[in-house]
């Protein structure tokens, strides 16, 4: 049996506790909660694991050491100290990633210098040469994290911020972090229940991972490579037993909806829903959240409406009063779960949450809300057996105490007032607008399809060829993602994934010179 060893998995402030669950159902041991961060221990395939799996993990570092560095020189020394050609050679390229949190190194930029310069000096001594640095492509990548005086240099698996799926080809202003939407869903308990709606959808993220989520497909089956991948220990066949394993999906009996009233928002999650290859699990098509009707099938609302910060929005008060009119008339016996920022906005929900969860997006310290949502007094509804906050929703709420208890929001606003600078969602782009049927109401949307191959070529998906020799990829795991759309699995008839592809020698993640175009043919 494999030597375990220490290894650490940072995410978002808020999302520890989700991050801590993944790992322990994935068979991590000694899972410890730290901020924003989780500690636990396994051997290489767990670490293999933990990157190809995770969906609420930014990025999993191996630590080399940990040591106090109480100044510059205690940094030098105890790096100087470390046996480096048992990680790296003269040859190989490195890069140094430094996040500080100390009165005595108010730079994290001169951490980096630091960290670099004891390596680099320490191959002069031993070999008389010097490893280059690569900022773009390093072939090693480190990270150091000094907290007041307690240091740790660690060896980075991931690479690349584990966010980056790789299904996001186009984008809106704001769009959400693709590891917040999976840990928002995560939090609410749903995995593939009932259906899943989000209402102002944007660029598809939620809907996207909630199929991932209902489907439980690893997150990293979308990724180009990992950190890892380069170094001297790499186990190539493992890393591929993992990619080829499916036995862990699962059969999805309900549907996914996503919708936006900007039609320049819809096409492009058309465009992320079609390059993960979710077509069939996913509808996306444009409604006005005010136009919205109760569906017929039991269903959950996840969702992130403008805060008024990065986008901005003409009578965003008004917009949330909508949001609590709509969810009260047309949603009764289902959940909603609201991600915002300012009290004002929830204020004007008019609704009384079961629960907040205080949750960070990006540098702006938001709450997370659930909403359920019956009909008549809660006191009948309790008796009659309805459950408004779940015992794990109880030790949610629980953690608030980690997070500021006089929370600052921006001056309140007027309900009145007007932005100049009006919410992107407020506007009708027609550049891209595809040539769809139109609908006559919220519910005959649901009951209907749209067969992309009823449209013309500028709809087609189309897909580009990898190369992976030069990665030393093995035709298994190459043709998973080329013919993932015509693999039959027990429990999915013919029904699979029609993978993007990617071109494995492109560094910058850019499309490859050369693609050809094809309609979708995943089955109606």
């Amino acid at each position: 049996m494999e030597q375990e060893f220490e290894l650490i998995a940072k995410t978002f402030m808020g999302l520890e506790p989700v991050l801590a669950k993944e790992l322990t159902q994935l068979g991590a041991n000694n899972v410890q909660i730290g901020r924003r961060m989780v500690s636990f221990t396994g051997d290489k395939e767990m670490m293999y694991r933990a990157n190809f799996q995770l969906r609420t993990a930014i990025r999993i570092l191996k630590p080399i050491c940990h040591f106090k560095a109480r100044s510059a020189e205690d940094v030098y020394d105890k790096v100087q100290a470390v046996e480096w050609d048992k990680i790296l050679s003269e040859k190989n390229t490195f890069s140094v990633d430094s996040v500080v949190y100390s009165e005595e190194f108010r730079n994290s930029r001169f951490v980096t210098y630091k960290v670099k310069d004891a390596i680099v000096d320490w191959f002069r001594e031993k070999t008389g040469v010097r490893p280059n640095i690569s900022v773009s492509n390093p072939d090693i990548r480190l990270n150091i994290h000094i907290a007041e005086d307690k240091a740790t240099l660690s060896l980075d698996s991931s690479g690349e911020s584990l966010h980056r799926r790789g299904y996001r080809q186009e984008s809106v202003s704001a769009p959400l972090n693709e590891v917040l939407a999976a840990g928002m869903i995560l939090m609410t308990g749903w995995s593939g229940e009932t259906d899943f709606i989000d209402p102002m959808c944007g660029s598809g993220t939620l809907p996207i991972e909630a199929a991932l989520i209902a489907r439980n497909i690893s997150p990293g089956v979308f990724r180009k490579e990992f950190a890892f991948e380069k170094w001297n220990d790499f186990d190539k066949d493992l890393l591929d037993r993992i990619y080829n394993d499916d036995s862990l999906e699962k059969e999805f009996n309900h549907h996914v909806y996503g919708y936006d009233v900007d039609m320049k928002s819809v096409n492009t999650a058309l465009f992320n829903v079609r390059a993960a290859g979710l077509t069939q699990d996913i509808t996306i098509e444009q409604q006005d959240f005010k136009d919205f009707k109760k569906p017929e099938n039991k269903s959950i609302i996840v969702m992130n409406p403008p805060y008024g910060e990065r986008i901005s929005t003409p009578n965003l008060l008004g917009t949330y009063k909508m949001i609590g009119e709509r969810l009260k008339h047309e949603f009764s016996g289902n959940d909603a779960w609201i991600l915002s920022y300012r009290e004002e906005c929830f204020e004007q929900i008019g609704l009384k949450p079961s629960i907040k969860i205080p949750l960070y997006n990006g540098s702006l310290e938001c709450e997370f809300r659930k909403y359920a949502l019956f009909d008549g007094r809660m006191r009948d509804f309790r008796a009659e057996g309805g459950i408004v906050k779940t015992e794990e929703e109880k030790e949610e709420m629980a953690q608030k105490h980690r997070f500021k208890k006089n929370r600052e929001f921006k001056r309140r606003i007027e309900e009145n007032e007007e932005n100049e600078n009006a919410d992107i969602r407020s506007f009708t782009f027609h550049k891209h607008e595809l040539d769809r049927p139109k609908r006559k109401d919220w519910n005959d949307s649901r009951k209907r399809e749209w067969n992309t191959r009823d449209h013309d070529s500028k709809d087609k998906e189309w897909t580009r060829d990898r190369t992976w020799n030069h990665f030393g990829r093995n035709e298994d795991r190459d043709a998973r993602r080329k013919d993932y759309g015509t693999r039959s699995r027990e429990g999915y008839g013919n029904r699979g994934y029609d993978r993007r592809r990617y071109d494995k020698q492109d560094k910058r993640g850019n499309y490859a010179s050369k693609y050809k175009n094809r309609y979708d043919d995943e089955a109606e």
